[in-house]
């Protein structure tokens, strides 16, 4: 068993993203009615937030983790 500490690092970071949902095979009103606001021409958008964690022990020479 390692008497090494082991801690955590945590990196948080966010981003957006867009989309539009469409059919060639249907008509305008059908996209529309099918889609949503996902089917709006200009597109419709999402924010989303990442949580990356490494854990580990803390490397005695270097005081890293990785």
């Amino acid at each position: 068993m390692s008497s090494l500490p082991i801690v955590s690092i945590i990196r948080r970071e966010t981003f957006s993203s867009a989309h539009r949902l469409h059919s060639p095979f249907l008509s305008d009103e059908e996209n529309k009615k099918v889609y949503g606001k996902c089917n709006n021409p200009n597109g419709h958008g999402h924010n989303y937030v990442v949580l990356v964690t490494v854990k580990g022990p803390v490397d005695p020479q270097t005081g890293m983790v990785m």
